[in-house]
């Protein structure tokens, strides 16, 4: 429902021009003040609880071509405030319903001398504040050209921060924390080596950024609905201590191309003195439009296994042979070719993941490298790269196919696109039909390497309609869309729910290239987890990738206990094992806590969080009495104490706890791990050490007397 907004504001009016005014978020903890400066510059603040925390900060925009700007010189011709409250239902998700609450100020602005019309409308909801740009219909102005996006968020302190480098063309960094003013001094030594990069500035860093500051608030800065315009970055002005956009060009240089009416994504703002409001927010989903189509039937969470994990660590290739230093579709034999004897898209090695899956529950088996065309897919800028229908010779597609229908299980089709994404659009069609003839729901696609277009970025505007044509397309063929290397999210899932998953950061794949900080995952559920979830691939068991990839000397910073929390804490409704079968048969008991865990929920509940250093989590599982209990732990041991407070009154549960072993240690000990059962209710507490690089899990299921028989109490 939507209703005039009766507001607490501040008028300062001359010449009928309004200067000043606030509006409160419901609960009245947040106050948004919307003023223009002398110059007619359009201004905001923001407070939270009487503290400020975002002081004075421009908004406007820098036009390409044009004498001037939308930056100054406007006049206030009208201010409407209303309020809103719905409560939605996600397709998939952290919880069954979501609450969209918030109070609005739409201002309409009228730049004098020009008489072109733009609109600021600001949402202020309990836990932040989302604004954007519009531009109505109008006679002056039509076709432009945004050169720059000046949006200010004005810091008030010198803050701690959870970075990482701006980059037009990746997002896989290991994040810094630092004070502000230490950024210009890091950001060198926190570049480390991708296979597509291009920083722009010394003080330049990604949204979503997480900050704390020294009276214990913490802010995170992000943006909501990226389409039609390119991703928002920020750069700091380190001596005044204020960001600013900084949006991701195009091979010309130019920001964004609008028409008008058009409008920008929302800029995000979310604010608390508690950690858990900030994971627990949903503003980024709620500032998205819902559903955009009726039939939802056909998205479905999946948890899954696949021939990945072993070409990541180098045990097996992508490729099929290694005679050639090129090959052309249509023109090149592979049938004649010598195989290498290391393909992993086998059919015989895709059985054996097929049946691994069957005989535990899994949903689905992806497989990597099956069809032609990897023998020189990178670095060679190639437009004709693949064409997502050819197999190898030594995989049997059909053969395959329905071997997995026969065991129930599900193909999950890969399209690496080689960042040829022209290429990608001129077989997409045909591809996504190939999969539908061929019993393929869910696609991994990916986007290694420099784009194609030569010189295109990977977050400017032309590749951010790239993206969303390729959810659209495939939900038309009723597709399931985890997209790699694409632009990180920004809740647009709540309107095309296909799109089930994203990497869009640094994710296990990085333990197989050297390693990520152990206290990784205590970070990016309050960064790259706020714009909805990433497909982490959890579950790895064997730290050391030398013992099955002799070449390989990486070691993965975490132990069997942290792994297993992943799936609790990185919330994906699309869930990996990533590790080889071999390694999980080697610890079956460990191995259990995959096969029961949830990846669709009912009620999330936040227990504890401090981002860089330690999260728990509780899950209720989808139309279930059933509970998880997720916790990872940074770089120093902590004992977590915790209440099952979540639970339901006067009911009884077990609950298996998978934890650190007391010797446990990420890097010296990690596979040292202890399972033990308890009975529980919702008086009981419990008192669990994690190690560094650890954690702990837990599955609490409903039981009866008899079951819990012999079993302590907590």
């Amino acid at each position: 429902m939507k209703n005039l907004l009766m507001t607490a504001c501040l008028w300062v009016s001359f010449s009928g021009l309004v200067v000043a005014q606030q509006v409160d978020s419901p609960n009245g903890e947040m106050r948004m003040q919307f003023e223009l400066l002398e110059d007619g510059t359009p201004a905001y603040s923001l407070s939270y609880k009487g503290q400020p925390v975002i002081g004075t900060s421009t908004l406007g925009l820098e036009l390409k071509d044009d004498d001037q700007n939308l930056m100054d010189n406007f006049v206030v011709e009208d201010i409407q405030t209303s309020t809103f409250d719905e409560t939605w239902e996600p397709v998939w998700g952290e919880e069954k319903e979501i609450r969209n609450h918030y109070n609005e100020m739409e201002v309409n602005l009228l730049q004098e001398g020009t008489e072109r019309e733009m609109i600021i409308r600001f949402r202020l909801f309990d836990s932040g504040l989302g604004f954007r740009y519009e531009f109505p219909q109008q006679k002056n102005l039509g076709h432009f050209i945004i050169q720059e996006e000046r949006t200010q968020f004005a810091m008030t302190g010198d803050h701690t921060a959870f970075w990482i480098p701006g980059d037009y063309d990746t997002q896989e960094y290991d994040y810094t924390e630092s004070r502000l003013t230490e950024i210009r001094e890091l950001l060198n030594s926190s570049i480390t080596e991708n296979l597509s990069q291009t920083s722009f500035s010394p003080t330049g860093v990604q949204t979503s950024l997480m900050m704390k500051t020294d009276d214990g608030i913490y802010i995170n800065l992000h943006e909501a609905a990226l389409i039609d315009y390119s991703a928002m970055h920020l750069e700091l002005d380190d001596e005044n201590l204020t960001f600013e956009s900084w949006l991701t060009p195009d091979v010309t240089g130019n920001k964004v191309y609008m028409i008008a009416p058009g409008k920008s994504p929302w800029r995000t703002i979310l604010v608390s003195d508690d950690a858990r409001d900030i994971l627990a927010s949903r503003i980024t989903y709620n500032l998205n439009d819902p559903v955009a189509f009726d039939d939802t039937s056909w998205i479905k969470p999946m948890k899954y296994v696949g021939v990945w994990w072993e070409m990541i660590t180098g045990k097996s290739s992508w490729h099929y042979t290694d005679e050639f230093a090129a090959v052309k579709l249509g023109e090149t034999d592979f049938e004649a070719a010598e195989p290498n004897d290391t393909h992993g898209a086998t059919t015989e090695n895709v059985k054996r993941y097929i049946d691994f899956a069957a005989e535990h529950g899994f949903d689905g088996v992806l497989v990597e490298g099956w069809n032609i065309g990897w023998e020189d897919w990178f670095g060679n800028s190639k437009d004709y790269v693949f064409d997502f229908m050819t197999p190898y010779p030594d995989f049997d597609l059909e053969e395959v196919r329905d071997y997995a229908k026969s065991k129930g299980v599900e193909m999950i089709m890969h399209h690496e696109t080689s960042s040829s994404v022209r290429n990608y659009e001129r077989h997409m069609d045909q591809a996504y039909q190939f999969m539908k003839d061929n019993g393929y729901n869910a696609v991994k696609s990916g986007y290694v390497g420099d784009i194609l277009p030569r010189g295109e970025n990977h977050y400017s505007q032309w590749l951010v309609n790239h993206y969303q044509y390729a959810i659209e397309k495939a939900a038309e063929y009723e597709v399931m869309v985890n997209a790699h290397e694409a632009v990180r999210p920004t809740g647009i899932a709540r309107t095309w729910p296909n799109l089930i998953a994203n990497e869009s950061a640094r994710g296990q794949e990085y333990q197989a290239f050297g390693g990520s900080k152990p206290n990784h995952v205590t970070v990016i559920p309050f960064t790259r987890l706020i714009g909805g979830p990433m497909d982490y691939t959890p579950g790895i068991f064997e730290m050391d990738i030398s013992t099955f990839s002799p070449d390989n000397d990486s070691w993965v910073n975490s132990t069997i206990a942290n792994q297993l929390a992943l799936y609790v804490t990185m919330y994906s409704p699309l869930q990996m094992a990533a590790d080889l079968p071999e390694n999980y048969e080697r610890f079956m008991d460990a191995f259990q806590f995959i096969k029961d865990v949830a990846i669709d929920w009912d009620e999330t509940k936040y227990l504890e969080a401090e981002p860089g250093y330690y999260l728990t989590i509780a899950r209720k599982e989808k139309d279930s009495n059933n509970w998880f209990v997720g916790n990872v732990n940074g770089d120093d041991p902590r004992t977590a104490n915790i209440k099952f407070d979540f639970l339901d009154k006067g009911k009884t549960y077990i609950a298996t706890i998978y934890s650190d072993a007391k010797d446990a240690h990420y890097r010296d000990n990690p596979q040292a791990y202890e399972i033990r059962k308890a009975v529980v209710n919702h008086r009981s507490k419990l008192s669990q050490r994690s190690a560094p690089g650890g954690g702990f899990a837990i599955s609490i299921m409903e039981a009866d007397k008899a079951e819990t028989k012999g079993l302590k109490k907590l």
